[in-house]
């Protein structure tokens, strides 16, 4: 990971190879109290990064051969333009990484005072008003 981030890093993991679960890869996923930085490659590396509070849900998703290796992948939707969904594949403490996500968009929304409602597109097909008069009609 880059210098700037590595004294402000929660959790770090690297995808890893499905089968033994090896972490030959060059993939990166770290945590900072603001954002996911996503590193990629060995010759040619690029870096992305997604702040915390455009993170609209996250799921832990377990195959069987991922219960075996003690892997899991994680999947994230974002408002974030690059990666509106990104998955973290087969990384070691899953559930650790979920949790630590969960409570750094918690406090990443609260210290930016963002409400979820300002977080939905309004031209989107899936805003929770929409939802709201669903409910609400004929009354």
């Amino acid at each position: 990971m880059a210098d700037e981030y590595s004294g402000d890093i929660i959790i770090q993991e690297r995808k890893r190879w499905l089968f033994f679960g090896i972490p030959w890869t060059f993939t990166k996923f770290a945590l900072t109290p603001k954002r996911i930085i996503i590193e990629e490659g060995l010759l040619h590396s690029k870096e992305n990064e997604i702040l915390l509070y455009r993170i609209i849900d996250m799921e832990l998703s377990r195959t069987l051969l991922q219960k075996i290796f003690k892997l899991g992948t994680l999947i994230v939707k974002s408002k974030d333009a690059s990666h509106p969904i990104l998955y973290i594949k087969n990384i070691k403490h899953s559930r650790e990484f979920r949790n630590h996500l969960a409570d750094a968009v918690e406090k990443e929304r609260l210290r930016m005072r963002v409400r979820q409602s300002e977080i939905y597109d309004p031209q989107s097909e899936d805003t929770p008003d929409e939802h709201f008069n669903d409910f609400n009609d004929g009354y």
